[in-house]
């Protein structure tokens, strides 16, 4: 019953994916593309590498924490590895690198499927509340730039109607979803609940200000790597943090809509580059220099992990 449903779940990023890669191409020429990656200054591009292995690293320490109250106290090796095998398999099925990853700790760690699967989504609560203090933080930040910006793209009184309608209408979907038990209704209050209870779980946690600090090392370099990519082009060198941090997000976003944010990630770079008047070039050129060098580690480290963690707990398994 719910086959052609899962199928689309796979084909539907897929096909998005192909479409926009060979959209972005048809924006630059192939040559111009190659000639970016040429000129580029490597020496940022590596750093960025380095700043993006520290953050699935410290990821991978993160979990440790979170096994720990479970009972269990598994090597960091194999949660390090269990992490990069998921990022790759993310590129062949959306959102199957997590289950992927509970399976590799109770195949070699030991531990049941359904507590490491719940401790995955526990992180994804943590990681969801970041990303979205980082849109609040962009959103104050630059709150004049925003609201110039749609200002000089729409008519003041009706930028102040349509806030007014969309706080209005926002109001009446809350006071909807509080009150009804339909199942969008339901899904939305389950999100909620989960992200709440998950958010105060942390809290609970024998060696919570680790966590907390983990994740908080874990963003930061998130958007160094993003920021200090941005040097390797020199047509980027005055780029605002206003435009970073935008850029950082839409790109974040991006990686969720296509398998790993293949074509979506240069196209969303674009679009919150464009917002600051850089030129579409050097903006996709950078999307597709990010985008490639970090899928290269992801696949290297990833198809590395996969091959040598049976190797690794080999007398673990023949005991």
């Amino acid at each position: 019953m719910n086959k052609p449903k899962s199928i689309l779940k796979v084909v539907l990023p897929l096909l998005l994916g192909v479409g926009l890669v060979w959209y972005s191409l048809s924006k630059i020429s192939i040559p111009i593309l190659v000639q970016y990656f040429k000129d580029a200054d490597y020496s940022w591009i590596i750093l960025g590498v380095i700043l993006g292995i520290l953050s699935h690293a410290s990821r991978a320490y993160r979990w440790l924490y979170m096994a720990e109250p479970l009972g269990f106290k598994p090597k960091f090796a194999n949660s390090f590895m269990a992490v990069y095998s998921a990022y790759l398999i993310n590129f062949t099925i959306p959102r199957a690198g997590e289950i992927a990853r509970a399976s590799i700790l109770t195949n070699y760690e030991g531990i049941p499927f359904d507590k490491g699967f719940g401790t995955i989504v526990a992180e994804r609560v943590a990681d969801t509340i970041m990303l979205l203090s980082i849109v609040a933080m962009a959103f104050f930040l630059e709150f004049e730039f925003i609201y110039t910006f749609f200002a000089e793209k729409f008519n003041p009184s009706s930028l102040l109607l349509g806030i007014t309608v969309l706080l209005l209408g926002a109001l009446a979907l809350f006071i909807f979803i509080k009150k009804s038990s339909s199942k969008f209704a339901l899904k939305v209050k389950g999100f909620v609940t989960g992200l709440i209870e998950g958010a105060l779980s942390i809290f609970k946690m024998k060696k919570k200000w680790a966590f907390i600090g983990h994740t908080f090392f874990i963003w930061i370099m998130y958007v160094l790597m993003f920021y200090v990519t941005t040097f390797a082009l020199p047509e980027l060198k005055d780029i605002s943090i206003a435009a970073v941090l935008i850029g950082f997000i839409l790109a974040s976003f991006s990686i969720a809509a296509t398998n790993g944010g293949i074509g979506s990630f240069p196209e969303a770079i674009v679009i919150a580059f464009s917002l600051f008047g850089m030129a579409d070039d050097p903006s996709r050129a950078f999307g597709w220099i990010m985008w490639s060098t970090q899928t290269l580690v992801i696949i290297v480290l990833g198809g590395l992990s996969l091959l040598y963690l049976p190797i690794y707990n080999r007398k673990k398994t023949t005991v």
